[in-house]
């Protein structure tokens, strides 16, 4: 047992629809609009303070998430805004919640329990429900660092949510950059069940689709050159493949980014905080 997919990262801003328009700017489609909903000591599902526009890609997808409604419960993401404006979010895909559980606490690792979330989402044939069964890691200084199963994955992966017009496809990694990276990818990979490899300095949590790398922060530049980072730890960015050769984000983010080996990279301050290095 262990994840098979970097499922998503989510991206954290205060106002969703600027942080919408940024992205729609770089060319990907993104959902409409939708509010959480997360079950209560009752069994009850109910609105929570948080909702999202996503960008789905065939591997992966990117969720852009905000702070809706103020008087509700954030879900612990008014307390990362206070950090910084950007990436908060790492999901594991995996394909078994209860095994999964069983096997964190028979590591030793104090998860309390299946975190159920929903969310509407609209469908051809009308609004639909979609569910999701989460396995956050408790108290993780990084940020949202959890297990997520879709209980309903067709109705996040529409066909027509798949295509973009900057020829985005997958989600192939997310950098963390974090003072110990042997530490951190250590504990991490005891999550995900994949023991973290070398890689030079760096430090990579691979699933069969997608990986996580830990890097130090000196890491930050090499990877995203310009890239600031306002503290540690910090999910400094991703790697997104293309089917054109980042060609078509060339194109439309022009003057938003350049060129660099290998790829395309659009600067954070256009992309909501995270650094996008498209290939």
């Amino acid at each position: 047992m262990a994840a098979t997919t970097l499922d998503h990262v989510g991206i954290a801003g205060r106002d969703l629809d600027a942080l919408a328009d940024a992205y729609a700017a770089l060319g990907f489609t993104l959902t409409p609009f939708a509010q959480h909903h997360a079950p209560g000591a009752d069994g009850v599902a109910r609105p929570i303070g948080t909702g999202n526009r996503c960008a789905m890609l065939r591997q992966g997808y990117l969720e852009l998430i905000a702070v809706v409604d103020p008087a509700l419960p954030s879900n612990t993401l008014d307390r990362f805004l206070t950090r910084y404006e950007g990436l908060h979010i790492i999901a594991f895909g995996i394909d078994d919640a209860e095994a999964e559980l069983a096997r964190l606490r028979a590591d030793g690792i104090a998860i309390p329990g299946i975190a159920w979330l929903e969310r509407p989402v609209d469908t051809p044939e009308g609004g639909r429900t979609a569910r999701f069964a989460r396995l956050p890691l408790p108290e993780a200084p990084e940020g949202r660092i959890q297990l997520i199963r879709h209980l309903t994955p067709e109705l996040l992966w529409q066909p027509g949510l798949l295509d973009h017009p900057n020829h985005a496809v997958s989600l192939i990694e997310t950098v963390l950059a974090v003072e110990d990276p042997d530490a951190v990818a250590a504990r991490l990979g005891q999550l995900a069940g994949s023991p973290p490899r070398a890689e030079g300095d760096d430090r990579v949590v691979a699933m069969g689709e997608g990986r996580l790398r830990v890097v130090a922060q000196a890491a930050v530049g090499r990877l995203f050159p310009g890239l600031a980072v306002p503290c540690l730890p910090f999910i400094a960015g991703l790697v997104i493949g293309t089917d054109d050769g980042a060609a078509s984000i060339a194109r439309l983010a022009a003057g938003r980014g350049r060129a660099v080996p290998g790829g395309f990279l659009v600067d954070a301050a256009q992309a909501g905080g995270a650094a996008l290095l498209f290939v």
